[in-house]
């Protein structure tokens, strides 16, 4: 038989790939070692053998053949897994975008957020300032706004302030699990576009059902944006800012409720309604261009590059064995990693592969009891401050007789959501911010701000009753746990999970509950401390927290990475290329 050819190359991230022509004997030395192969090696003369040690010889030259095969499966294995475990960090290792800087990608996420929240102030503002058309003594009154426009009743107009609910709702865990198999930057870009058509085609309706629809899409691309923005901005936040800059992003939504608020107002009073949603559309443009435009970032936890599970299979007998059952059985194991050519069979098989995934990864999820301690104290708050933000003027209107009760509570929410969402975040930073901290931070918080509240509505005066809601009103970092207490591939489901959660359970909810108690007793005053009671649950739920044993786990290994079942096959094959060098 003839001599060795082993060749290895060496690419400029050091990785090496090694090759091995089967059927030819390899030198463990030279299958190790960079460079070519040497020369004495090449001329070494050929020496007449027997048919016996000819046979010796090929059944030593296949062994040292297999050994080759094994080392080279060690080698790229190792590459491969490297390489996954750089992709799969925040990317603050890897190459950046030319565009990126946190503080750019900071400002441009925290504009964003307040467009999507200016969108609900514009909607709520038609919806107040809107009239019906009327009719007296045969005289009839046309209509102002929406209502007006397309002759609502109550019921019909109260339903599009919450109608983006649908589609915020349904999307949100199914962005979340895209993200595992498309790029979460691109899947942005994605939601931008689809909010952008939509609240243009807001401006377009022409009756009920057509806004309704519009509503529900906005919705649909304001669920990209909340389930995968916050997790970028905690990876690329300085170390020691992290709660800072999350404040800092989520203090957007009182702002541009209270910024839309006003805009929905002056547009639709010297313009139309229309050019409002229109105007929001234009506002948005810029940063879907961006989206699809500018290299995207890689999120911590998340590679869509190499597909790991391929070459495993490719160069281990074991997992080559798992393939062909899977594929035989119709298994999602390997098998549904290889390219395949496409067919309905395969679509249905891929949808049910990525469901099964999905719920995977919520029992995972749900079986953290730090996250669902976080989420259940997070709906008793909102569900308080739902109502709060709905009911309030009536209640303060009835309580104290005022004036102007929906700009007093407006002003009061905007001014305590943004003084108390930074407070929160730069607080948790100076006292260090572990997970204990956060919970310590939240019931203490919630607690103090259940008694200001409570004691608000017992005062008799207006005077007492203003800087004790103030203080009442004061937020907390929440979303903070939410972040850290999960796996890193987990972060874009958990926010997503957590704000379908408080909607469902908390603000959507307790609006009709709190009007259905209000008709019951007749009696704001004691409607209004009913509801601020619940705030004491929060702080109790949020207080038990303090107790769980808590890990931050926001550098924990992505599960993108080398899968265990892969690392434990490969790893005996480096110990017997050990052993095989040594001997």
């Amino acid at each position: 038989m003839g001599g060795s050819d082993v060749t290895t190359t060496q690419g400029s991230d050091d990785a090496r790939v090694a090759v091995v022509v089967v059927g030819a004997p390899v030198n463990d030395e030279s299958a190790s070692v960079s460079g070519p192969a040497p020369r004495e090696a090449a001329a070494t003369p050929a020496v007449t053998t027997t048919p016996g040690e000819e046979s010796k010889q090929e059944a030593a030259a296949a062994a040292a053949t297999t050994t080759g095969l094994q080392a080279m499966a060690v080698t790229v294995a190792r590459d491969i897994e490297a390489g996954v475990q750089d992709a799969s960090t925040s990317g603050a290792a890897g190459e950046k975008p030319s565009w990126f800087t946190p503080k750019r990608l900071l400002v441009m996420f925290c504009i964003i957020n307040m467009l999507n929240y200016v969108d609900r102030g514009v909607i709520a503002s038609n919806g107040v300032n809107g009239s019906p058309k009327s009719c007296t003594g045969g005289t009839c009154t046309s209509g102002s706004g929406i209502q007006g426009d397309f002759n609502l009743n109550n019921f019909e107009d109260g339903v599009l302030s919450s109608a983006f609910m649908v589609g915020l709702l349904i999307a949100s865990p199914i962005f979340a699990s895209l993200a595992k198999i498309h790029n979460p930057f691109r899947l942005i870009g994605v939601g931008l576009l689809v909010w952008t058509i939509a609240t243009a085609g807001c401006g377009c309706s022409f009756d009920f059902w057509s806004i309704t629809i519009c509503r529900m899409l906005v919705g649909v691309g304001e669920a990209s944006f909340i389930s995968l923005a916050a997790p970028f901005i905690d990876d690329n936040a300085p170390t020691a800012q992290k709660t800072a800059w999350l404040a800092m992003f989520y203090m957007c939504i009182p702002t541009g409720i209270a910024v839309g608020y006003v805009y929905g107002g002056l547009v639709g009073n010297s313009l139309h309604w229309r050019a409002a949603f229109w105007g929001e559309s234009i506002l948005m443009l810029p940063f879907v261009i961006l989206g699809f435009v500018i290299k995207p970032l890689e999120l911590k936890g998340f590679t869509h590059g190499v597909k790991t599970e391929e070459y495993g299979a490719m160069f281990n007998p074991e997992l080559q064995d798992e393939t062909k059952q899977g594929a035989s059985t119709g298994n999602d194991g390997l098998a549904g990693t290889l390219p395949q050519k496409f067919s309905f069979s395969s679509f249905a098989k891929r949808v049910f592969t990525e469901i099964r995934c999905f719920g995977k990864d919520m029992k995972e999820l749900l079986q953290e009891k730090v996250y669902v301690i976080n989420v259940l104290g997070y709906i008793a708050y909102n569900f308080v401050i739902g109502a709060y933000s709905y009911w309030g003027p009536k209640a303060g209107q009835a309580i104290y007789n005022m004036a102007s009760a929906d700009l007093m509570f407006g002003g009061i929410t905007i001014v305590c959501g943004i003084f108390g969402t930074l407070s929160g975040g730069f607080i948790l930073d100076k006292i260090d911010s572990t997970i204990s901290n956060a919970f310590k931070l939240l019931s203490g918080a919630t607690f103090l701000g259940a008694i200001f509240c409570f004691g608000a509505f017992c005062f008799r005066s207006l005077y007492g009753f203003i800087p004790f809601f103030a203080l009442g009103e004061l937020l907390a970092p929440v979303n903070y746990v939410c972040l850290h207490c999960v796996k890193p591939s987990l972060r874009p489901l958990s926010m997503a999970i957590s704000t379908v959660s408080i909607h469902i359970f908390g603000d959507v909810p307790s609006s009709p509950l709190v009007g259905l108690l209000q008709d019951k007793i007749n009696n704001w005053r004691s409607t209004a401390l009913s509801l601020t009671s619940i705030l004491f649950i929060a702080a109790i739920v949020w207080f038990v927290g303090i107790f769980i044993r808590s890990v931050d786990r926001f550098n924990e290994q992505s599960e993108d990475g080398v899968p265990a079942v892969e690392r434990s096959n490969l790893r005996p094959l480096l110990d017997e290329a050990e052993e095989a060098r040594t001997s």
